[in-house]
């Protein structure tokens, strides 16, 4: 093969699309039911329909295809499921923006025709994530996409509904919702997003007067809602307070209404909040709805849905709820009952879609009795069938199934599965109304109403035989469909052969953020409907912040896009330089400089493999594969096998524990340091008299090498380790013919040859031992021409030692020696022998000396080691005063005092070194 045939540089782009493309022809991603090997099933979590790629899924489904090529190359039938998620308000958010360009709304086309265009929005534009997942290197197999409101999984969705209803597990009712003014939608709990530490705000102390005593006497009560106090039913003390104790049972006018709301006593109220009383608004907050069950309270609603103030005075009726706030307060100060106002963190809740701040509303909607499922959940978690990757998931998983609240599971849009409940309206006279829904009329019913499930339209009442039937407007939470995806996508509620071969599944990748709205879901509905666990193992990857620390956003200026990095890096930089920054159990603080360090190890592994072909140009090895292990190896040999091998099993074995970052590490360091850096330069020399046995023995390691390091690196890099695998398999075929064809590259792919697996017969201690002594020689060699600024200059050494072994070891090891170290000629001496006008380094017991006659100016030499060694002294001088700083050690963080430590230690070992070699050269430290 000729030099012009293998390219000198290395371009991610052109090789990326052609080899996907191979790949998929030949049906490597394909899972087969009557594949007799193992199988092994991971079900991605579905992105949103209108999602694109962003650093969360990039790492995603990095990890993903890391897993899926490491399993399919293990010889398992690998089936990874891709698809989408219809994401019922995130969409319809999209396409209402479409459609308010044309200045429309959703109402203007009626619910039948916004589905239809919905639905084409989905069809144009709904696959763009799964290309860009295919851009990545995602080997999924994309016949058996699935959507989350496909025909068949539509079906599963209901067939779910039915029967948790027939069970009495779903109801309607009255709650506190999440209501979403702007979505026009109740949310669950797990769909709001708060900050941490609340958002700025203030808390209002307001005097509410007291009916027994007269205008003079107040009790004064603080809230951060002063709007909702138009709705308030009472107002509540701690029962133990003793300071308000006297007035519990008694009775206050409730300022702007006039109306009388009693004092009660409840052990809900927190006597530190505020002044110890509080206003009670049951239609308007959780807390609130709570008590007022308690105290038999009325429910007053002062809010509509659009978050305009209703059934309150007139100075205030129909304003927005923060227009109603600012003037609520004004009239509030111009009675003089506004005591202070205080700055206050309040914890608001926000639309996770949209941002708009969340609005606790009394709302008749559809729930989930959840604690009959939770058990379900506790038991399996509980016995350990689920292992959770880092394990604290599972004990918090266990401590929110434990205190599991109903979940609501209707949103009051259009796009999702509507919700398969049936009114009569017969059956129901008197029950109902008809209600206006922006430009929409709804049929209303009441709480009590009767209805009755059917997956299929009913075309009459199954009590009275009327057929007029209507069918409830809202439809179920996304989160509800996809509760169910393991068991769905695999073919259920049918006994499909899919899920007898797969089900349960045995990995779930996931972020923790979804930990509670998703995955534990996920365990409910598998063990109920499903009859087992839907996954074996639960891996949850770190989130992706910033390098400072901080959640990326574009909305904060703070987002990365992965498609800008995959055009800079290629897929295999992006992927390796996200896994090596993943490390379990850690947040991901990102660092370009590793995609750049993984462009860069593709540039290296390119040349060393463009070497390794070049090499094959010489005459057939006389050797096979299977006698590497002879005594005929030279010591790099045997070293570079032995730590081929052992880095074979601590890959293994980090695979098999999913720590995927020590795994990748782990390659790196081998391919790098120890192949690229040190046997390839070794093997040049050996191979310098083409046809010698020596230069056979090497061509045949260094192919072995570089090919089982190519097979074990290709989960991580697939695209770049089957481009060089096909060059290296092709080359050593055209050189060598197939009587020679190297073990592994037999197979059609890199894809889908064997995964490496260590061979403790090559496993060698004493040569590691040997070359460790050696390598180590030449660095100290290498750092001592580099200090006397000598670098590229071939330098004579003396090597002083009483070990016998040692001058056997580097005089049979001479020939590559002076080659990589740069070195003439090599004399040995007692140990304690002086050697004039050298420097030395010390080397496990040896001291190695470079005689500088002739080769540097020793004057000036010593005084620039002079210079440094006074510098040194400063240096040590500063970082001693921050050491031995009492408030240095108790402030500052424990890892910036360790690093200080480590830098004070360095820099002694800095000074003696620089001390030994000045008095070689006879002068004074």
């Amino acid at each position: 093969m000729s030099d012009q045939s293998f390219p000198t540089a290395y371009d991610p782009k052109e090789l990326e699309e052609r080899w996907y493309r191979f790949w998929e022809e030949r049906g490597f991603f394909y899972a087969e039911v009557d594949d007799p090997r193992p199988g092994f099933c991971i079900t991605i979590p579905p992105p949103n329909v209108t999602g694109s790629l962003h650093m969360g899924h990039a790492l995603n489904h990095t990890i993903h295809d890391i897993v899926a090529r490491y399993k399919r190359m293990q010889g398992f039938n690998v089936l990874v499921v891709p698809g989408t998620d219809h994401a019922g308000i995130a969409t319809q958010v999209v396409v209402e923006k479409e459609l308010a360009k044309e200045g429309k709304t959703r109402h203007d086309l009626g619910r039948e025709k916004f589905l239809e265009r919905v639905w084409a929005w989905k069809e144009q534009y709904g696959g763009i994530i799964l290309q860009q997942m295919r851009k990545l290197g995602c080997s999924y197999d994309w016949r058996r996409e699935r959507f989350t409101m496909d025909e068949h999984y539509a079906r599963a969705v209901l067939e779910t509904f039915i029967r948790l209803w027939n069970e009495g597990l779903i109801y309607r009712g009255y709650r506190i919702v999440n209501w979403c003014p702007r979505c026009l939608t109740a949310l669950s709990d797990l769909e709001v997003e708060r900050e941490e530490e609340g958002e700025p705000g203030h808390l209002w102390f307001i005097r509410y007067p007291l009916k027994e005593n007269g205008a003079d006497k107040y009790v004064v009560v603080a809230t951060t809602r002063p709007e909702t106090m138009l709705g308030d039913a009472a107002v509540a003390v701690h029962p133990d307070d003793e300071r308000y104790k006297p007035l519990i049972g008694k009775t206050v006018i409730l300022p702007l209404v006039g109306r009388e709301i009693p004092i009660i006593a409840d052990p809900a109220v927190d006597p530190e909040f505020g002044t110890g009383a509080v206003k009670v608004t049951p239609a308007h907050d959780a807390s609130d709805f709570e008590i007022a069950q308690r105290h038999g309270l009325p429910k007053i609603v002062v809010m509509d849905d659009y978050g305009r103030m209703i059934n309150v005075p007139e100075r205030f009726n129909g304003l927005d709820r923060f227009t109603a706030r600012e003037e609520v307060v004004k009239a509030l100060q111009e009675q003089g009952l506004v005591e202070r106002v205080e700055d206050y963190r309040v914890p608001l809740g926000r639309c996770y879609r949209c941002d708009t701040v969340i609005e606790p509303l009394l709302s008749l909607q559809w729930f989930v009795g959840m604690k009959p499922l939770a058990q379900l959940a506790l038991q399996v978690i509980g016995e350990g069938k689920i292992q959770y990757l880092p394990e604290r998931f599972a004990r918090l998983t266990i401590e929110w199934l434990e205190n599991i609240k109903d979940w609501c599971i209707s949103r009051q849009i259009w796009w999702g599965h509507r919700i398969p409940i049936w009114y009569c309206l017969d059956c129901n006279a008197g029950k109902w109304e008809i209600r206006q829904w922006g430009s929409e009329e709804r049929y209303h019913f009441a709480e009590d109403a009767k209805a009755f499930a059917a997956i299929k339209a009913p075309s009459q009442c199954p009590d009275c035989g009327s057929r007029r039937l209507v069918q409830d407007p809202d439809v179920l939470d996304t989160w509800f469909s996809s509760a169910i995806w393991p068991h769905a996508v695999l073919g259920w509620p049918d006994d499909a052969p899919e899920l007898r071969k797969f089900y349960p599944t045995d990995l779930m990748i996931t972020a923790r953020d979804i930990l509670y709205l998703w995955v534990a879901r996920m365990v409910m509905t598998g063990v109920k409907f499903a009859g087992d666990i839907p996954f074996r193992v639960v891996y949850v990857h770190p989130t992706v912040l910033t390098r400072e620390g901080k959640r990326m956003s574009k909305s904060l200026g703070t987002g990365i896009d992965p498609l800008d990095l995959l055009d800079k890096y290629g897929a295999d930089g992006l992927r390796f330089g996200l896994i090596v920054q993943a490390e379990a159990g850690q947040d991901l603080r990102f660092s370009e400089e590793r995609l750049e360090m993984a462009k860069n190890f593709g540039k290296k592994l390119w040349n060393a493999t463009r070497f390794v072909v070049m090499a094959l140009n010489e005459e057939v090895p006389r050797t096979s594969a299977s006698s590497l292990r002879s005594s005929t190896l030279s010591l790099p040999e045997r070293w570079i096998l032995s730590r081929l091998h052992k880095t074979i099993a601590q890959v293994n074995a980090n695979m098999e524990a999913y720590e995927l970052a020590e795994a990748a590490k782990a390659i790196y360091n081998f391919v790098w340091d120890e192949f690229c850096d040190w046997f390839v330069e070794i093997s040049k020399p050996a191979m310098a008299e083409g046809g010698s046995e020596q230069a056979h023995s090497y061509r045949q390691t260094l192919v072995t090498v570089l090919e089982t390091s190519l097979r074990l690196l290709h989960p991580f890099m697939p695209f770049v380790t089957e481009e060089l695998w096909q060059r290296l398999k092709g080359a050593w075929s055209e050189e060598h013919g197939a009587r020679s064809t190297e073990k592994g590259m037999k197979v059609e792919a890199v894809m889908v040859a064997k995964y490496p697996e260590a061979e403790e017969r090559f496993f060698d201690e004493e040569a590691e031992r040997q070359m460790a002594f050696l390598m180590e020689t030449v660095r100290r060699i290498r750092a001592l021409r580099a200090d006397l600024g000598i670098p590229t200059a071939k330098v004579d050494i003396v090597v002083a030692c009483d070990d016998e072994q040692v001058p056997h070891l580097i005089s049979d090891n001479l020939w590559w020696l002076q080659f990589v170290g740069r070195i003439n000629e090599v004399r040995f001496v007692k140990e304690g022998e002086t050697v004039p006008q050298a420097v030395s380094e010390l080397v496990d017991g040896a001291e190695i000396f470079v005689p500088l006659g002739g080769i540097v100016d020793i004057g000036k030499l010593k005084e620039r080691w002079q210079k440094r060694l006074s510098e040194l002294a400063r240096e040590m001088e500063r970082v001693q005063a921050r050491l031995t700083n009492p408030q240095f050690i108790e402030r500052a963080p424990a890892e910036v005092v360790a690093a200080e430590r480590q830098r004070f230690a360095e820099l002694q070992q800095q000074r003696e070194a620089l001390e030994r070699r000045l008095r070689s050269l006879g002068g004074n430290p």
